[in-house]
This record gives C-alpha cells, sequence and structure tokens, in this order.
C-alpha cells in the first residue's frame, strides 16, 4: 500500500501530515503510525497527524493527533500550527485570517499569515503550584520548573524521572525547564511523554511555561520564548483566580516537503 503524505514543521517540532478526509488511512494502526515516525526505518517525525472532515459545516476540519510511539495522544500545539498551516495549503479553510478546527481537547480558533499561525488554546482553570513546580493542563499535562542555566542540563535524564515519577502515574506527564531571560522573555527545553525524548520545541509546553512564569513573577502576560528550534509568542488574559483565558500561542509553521511511502 502507497501512502502519500506531507511533512511540516513547527520551530523544530516536525510532523507527518496525511489527509484523511476520504477515511483511508487506517488510524487504529499502532504499528504503522510508529513505523511512520520512526526517524531510521520510516519516515521519521516527534508525532503524527491527520487531516479530517468535521460533521460541523461551521468547523472548517477535525485534527488526529498521534505521537511517534504510534498513540493517539492529547493536544499538540505546535501540531496545531502546523495543520492549520497544512489545512490552508490545501484550500480547506473557509478563510486563513480566522478558520476554526476541533482537535481532542475541543475547538480552536486559528489564524494564517504568511508561514506565520496564530493559535486559541484552550482555558486553564486550575494551577497546581508545589514547591518548585508547577502543574498545569495546557490542552496536554505540564509539569513546568525554573532553573538556571538549561542549556548545561540533562533534559532527557532529568525529565524522564520526573515523566514516570508515582506522582505522575499512570498517565504521566510533560516536563518542562524554564529559564528567565527577561520579565518577558523566556527560554523553555521541553522533554515531551510520547516521544520520550527532548523536543526541539513543545507548543502547550510553552503555553504552560509562559503561564506558571507569570504566577511565579506577577508581571506580564505577554511572552517572547526561546526554544531549540526557533522562536515563539504566548498571550493570555486572567488570573489563577478567575481562570486563564483567550490564550493564544504564535509562531512559524512550515512546509518541508512531501512524497509517499510503501508499506
Amino acid at each position: 500500500m502507497q501512502i502519500n503524505f506531507y511533512k511540516y514543521q513547527g520551530t523544530g517540532n516536525d510532523f507527518v501530515i496525511i489527509d484523511n478526509r476520504n477515511g483511508n488511512f487506517d488510524s487504529k494502526n499502532v504499528q504503522l503510525v510508529s513505523f511512520l515516525c520512526d526517524r531510521r526505518m520510516g519516515i521519521g517525525a516527534d508525532g503524527l497527524m491527520l487531516l479530517e472532515n468535521n460533521i460541523n459545516p461551521d468547523v472548517d476540519f477535525t485534527m488526529r493527533y498521534y505521537n511517534s510511539d504510534g498513540r493517539e495522544a492529547s493536544m499538540c500545539g505546535n501540531g496545531g500550527r502546523c495543520i492549520a498551516a497544512f489545512a490552508v495549503h490545501q484550500n480547506s479553510v473557509k478563510t486563513p485570517d480566522n478558520f476554526i478546527f476541533e482537535a481532542v481537547d475541543g475547538m480552536h480558533e486559528a489564524s494564517y499569515s504568511n508561514g506565520i499561525v496564530s493559535l486559541k488554546m484552550i482555558n486553564v482553570d486550575t494551577i497546581e503550584k508545589g514547591s518548585d513546580y508547577f502543574f498545569l493542563n495546557t490542552g496536554s499535562p505540564h509539569y513546568v520548573t525554573h532553573q538556571n542555566q538549561i542549556d548545561d542540563m540533562d533534559i532527557v535524564t532529568k525529565g524522564a524521572a520526573i515523566r514516570y515519577s508515582d506522582a505522575f502515574k499512570p498517565g504521566g506527564t510533560n516536563v518542562n525547564f524554564v529559564e528567565e531571560l527577561a520579565h518577558n522573555h523566556i527560554k523553555v527545553r521541553t522533554y515531551e511523554r510520547g516521544v520520550e525524548d527532548e523536543t526541539h520545541s513543545c507548543g502547550t509546553g510553552v503555553v504552560a511555561s509562559a503561564i506558571s512564569t507569570f504566577e511565579k513573577n506577577a508581571q506580564t502576560k505577554e511572552f517572547d520564548i526561546d526554544v531549540k528550534g526557533g522562536k515563539l509568542k504566548v498571550t493570555f488574559d486572567g488570573d489563577s483566580q478567575t481562570g486563564f483565558k483567550n490564550i493564544w500561542l504564535t509562531g512559524p509553521a512550515t512546509y518541508v516537503f512531501k512524497g509517499s511511502i510503501e508499506v
């Protein structure tokens, strides 16, 4: 069987995208999805996404996201931005300036202009504060800790220890290490569950990191964020008392190549 695919990346977070509006892709085949994401045996990606039709005529499309382990996963912010760009490139949205799609965590607004995608994330109603960490769900669960000189840290070892700790069983958590560069500028490195490695960028992770930094310092609700794969921007309203809302993740979403693979 031949599968046609597209490769996109958002600040180094890379994805295989398949147009599945005809419903032909076997989305329950964990081994197939894992193979396609394998960087040596397959195409190679942090995850795989399917663009599908939505039964609601007011919704432009449905996004389905799978981690590189082959299992359908929680929301991926950079994936959402990349599939939004893909949908625009495939002429499957009514207008690039403002469209709506459905993901596992609900409806998302998005806009596309000159390779930059702004994606509205779900509201965050609660945030847990520990002695040296924050924990919150921005579409996926995230543990956030503020540290110094994170470029020198062993993110995989430290991240895996938290991801697999008893506190977060059975599902585990994503783990973010944040360094404050200025009151409105942070650097983030993320260990992603499902990928089981550090990724070059994590959209839901930088959103969690920005909100956590606001909770820590109570200074700004607009952040410039450096990740290994580039730069992102996060803005939001609200606080831990009223809930965080109007959360937007903005950054580049780039088409890399397309091809076909025999499976």
